[in-house]
């Protein structure tokens, strides 16, 4: 290891034992970290500031500035708290909406937040227990806040936990403010936070809880989505099985459910209760069959229709149906923005409800079958970047102009409405009953639905590789790998010759005679994406929450039949293992 890093995380570490700002048991655990002879948890801890970036903090928790604690998370409150009172210098009183998830240590991290706004003089609506985040994206706009947090790692292992910052649109902080509060946050020390206690300060009367005055105008305008409600009358009896996964789903999701009428909703029990090292699964994502197995078992034993699940923070929906042989199947993330605006598309044409100034967005590494869904209905589609927050600017680009009506990306996030400007679970979740429910009630399941799609629009396999390269070292390799790939960018993929390249960081696309084009995006990003002759899309990007770097890959397909699912599905998965071995992973 190198010398030099050693001993700039010696000097770090020896500066929190000099200051009188950390407590006793950090002081004692960084003390331990020094004293012992390897040093590979000091440099871990110490190589670098937790990075507030433009999503917020996400981190392992633990001691040290490279972690998630009650002082990382206070710095991150006292610089987001300096740049709103510049920012909002005019207001009489500036607002904020703080709101957390299930896991260890997101309570004691909202109320040092909250203690730290209070102190700056910003009042403080702060949720009695966990919330969903769109619950939260919700509040800012509901309470008129200029700003929200939220202290959640998603769907992260329980060793993490993450704060998210949102601006007053309530979506996650873009251009310029997402770069202000970053600057103001780097020139916070320990020292300069105020009110950093560790029990709620009540004494300012600045901090105002609040709950299920909230949930229900959110769960009421929630049931206003709702597209066709005489279909749900007609099955209200559809089996629904639900987990939240331990997260903060069941605080709503059973009840939005029966709120539209869905009277048969059975809910895990196990996985009902709240905990944040969630016990009953390897890792809380229900991207995972794994997180899923569960709540498909009970599927099995009560013969039910459809098997939800959102992650820790509700803002991801999974899901898993049967398919034509009576199996229970995953449907992906791609598969189910898909679902979800094939849906939403037709019936509104069919209820009369499309007034012809409408639009979807997806993001970039999204499966392209939802323009081919939204050109053939004449429905206007924007790519974006990855993240909600690209989603939510294109709304507000577009409000009081036209209509949004839905967006989604691969990971698993839909929002299908507006009053919220981040992915939500509560209302993916009641629409994917009612999407259900409307298959059932001309005699289809959920996999039926998919495979009319597949067979209207063509076929399309999509598949998410993780390199997964943690820590120091992990970076510096995922560094490495982007600027190899911008170096000498593959010729072919799986025998087809590339003929696009895209390059989000420089904003251009080059074709295969060299010719250089712009790409329509408000900024740089850190993405290539590459294009073959027979079809087969690319995007590679490290990932910007978690320590790895993300192949996604389309590839395109032959399916004639619904019964030739199968054989399609193994011949684009076949392509897709040709894909890795073309990219040597």
């Amino acid at each position: 290891m190198d010398n030099d890093l050693i001993k700039s995380c010696e000097e770090k570490a020896k500066s929190w034992l000099a200051s009188p700002v950390y407590d006793a048991t950090t002081q004692a655990a960084v003390r331990k970290m020094l004293e012992c002879d390897d040093k590979t948890e000091l440099v871990e801890c110490f190589y670098q500031n937790l990075e507030f970036g433009t999503g917020g903090l996400r981190g392992i928790m633990g001691v040290g500035t490279n972690r998630m604690n009650i002082y990382t998370v206070g710095a991150a409150t006292q610089g987001l708290s300096n740049y709103l009172n510049k920012n909002f210098s005019n207001l009489k009183q500036i607002a904020v909406v703080v709101g957390h998830d299930c896991r260890n240590n997101s309570r004691l991290f909202a109320e040092v937040s909250a203690n730290i706004f209070a102190a700056n003089g910003i009042k403080v609506y702060l949720f009695d227990d966990m919330r969903p985040t769109p619950e939260m994206s919700f509040a800012i706009r509901h309470l008129g806040c200029q700003s929200g947090i939220i202290l959640t790692a998603s769907h992260n292992p329980k060793e993490y936990n993450g704060y998210k910052a949102y601006w007053d649109d309530g979506a996650q902080v873009l251009a310029p403010h997402d770069k202000g509060i970053i600057d103001e946050v780097n020139k916070v020390k320990a020292e300069d936070i105020k009110g950093l206690k560790t029990t709620l300060d009540t004494k300012t009367g600045l901090i105002e809880i609040i709950g299920k005055d909230i949930d229900r105008v959110y769960l009421e305008k929630i049931k206003t989505i709702s597209i066709d409600p005489e279909v749900i009358k007609r099955q209200k009896d559809m089996k629904i099985v639900y987990t939240p996964i331990h997260g903060t789903g069941m605080m709503l999701i059973p009840d939005a459910l029966k709120m539209w009428g869905f009277e048969n909703v059975h809910t895990v029990p196990e996985q009902m209760i709240k905990d944040g090292n969630f016990p009953t699964v390897i890792s809380p994502n229900p991207e995972n069959a794994e997180a899923l197995s569960m709540a498909i078992n009970l599927a099995k034993s009560i013969d039910a229709d459809i098997v939800m699940a959102s992650d820790p923070d509700a803002d991801r929906v999974g899901m898993a149906c049967k398919n034509s042989e009576g199996e229970w199947v995953l449907v992906n993330g791609n598969q189910t923005c898909m679902i979800f605006l094939y849906y939403i598309i037709k019936n509104r044409i069919a209820m009369g409800k499309m007034k012809g100034n409408e639009f979807v967005v997806k993001t970039i590494v999204t499966t392209e079958l939802i323009k081919s869904i939204a050109d053939k209905n004449n429905v206007e589609m924007y790519d974006c970047y990855t993240g909600f927050k690209w989603i939510a600017r294109q709304i507000r680009l577009n409000e009081g102009i036209k209509q949004y009506i839905g967006g989604g990306e691969e990971s698993y996030g839909f929002l299908a409405q507006d009053f919220v400007r981040d992915k939500d679970a509560v209302s993916a979740c009641t629409l994917l009953a009612e999407i259900c429910a409307w298959a059932k009630d001309q005699g289809k399941t959920l996999f039926d639905v998919l495979m009319d799609i597949y067979l209207e629009y063509g076929f399309s396999l999509n598949s998410t590789i993780n390199v997964v390269k943690p820590g120091k070292t992990g970076a510096d390799e995922i560094k490495k790998m982007m600027s190899d790939f911008r170096a000498c960018p593959p010729k072919e993929l799986a025998g087809s010759a590339v003929v696009l390249v895209k390059d989000y960081q420089t904003l251009k696309a080059t074709d295969a005679n060299g010719v250089k084009t712009d790409i329509d995006q408000p900024e740089p990003s850190n993405v290539l994406q590459w294009y073959t002759a027979d079809g087969t899309k690319v995007s590679v990007r490290p990932s910007g929450t978690e320590p790895k770097i993300k192949f996604y890959v389309e590839v395109s397909g032959t399916m004639k039949c619904a019964g030739c699912y199968k054989k399609a599905e193994a011949d684009a998965m076949a392509k897709v293992e040709a894909v890795k071995k073309s990219l040597n992973l």
